[in-house]
């Protein structure tokens, strides 16, 4: 990974700057941070900072499943996105935000974490850890 990179739990002094990398403009930034801002209890943000600059960001969402016999709270977790700035890719900054949501989801408990990933990064998840599997299935409208 970059020297100099940190990765850690996003807080709202860094919407402007993973907003950046996710490509929001100025005039969808208001919008963005009130969702963000109103999905602070579900959707957990990690940033990469590299010199007090967020340079990626991941996001995992934690949802509840429905109890079952003997599991009062069961919940799972789904990446959501992950992104680089161009200009840092391919320099282990997306695997160090992957880690530290996996670590993340470890420490809550998470029954699992699911990611729809797109083609060109379907091995960058296998290489994280994820695997096919035969039981999840997808319903598209």
């Amino acid at each position: 990974m970059t020297a100099g990179v940190t990765v850690r739990r996003g807080g709202p002094d860094d919407i402007p700057g993973h907003a950046a990398v996710r490509g929001i403009g100025p005039g969808e930034l208001a919008s963005y941070t009130a969702w963000v801002t109103a999905h602070t209890a579900t959707h957990l943000p990690f940033v990469a900072d590299l010199d007090g600059r967020v340079v990626g960001v991941a996001w995992l969402y934690v949802a509840a499943r429905v109890p079952g016999p003997g599991a009062p709270v069961r919940r799972f977790g789904d990446v959501q996105a992950v992104d680089v700035h161009a200009d840092h890719r391919n320099r282990g900054i997306g695997g160090a935000l992957i880690a530290a949501l996996l670590a993340e989801a470890r420490a809550l408990g998470l029954l699992f974490v699911t990611v729809h990933s797109g083609r060109r990064a379907v091995d960058f998840y296998l290489r994280a850890g994820f695997t096919h599997h035969r039981q999840l299935l997808l319903w598209e409208p």
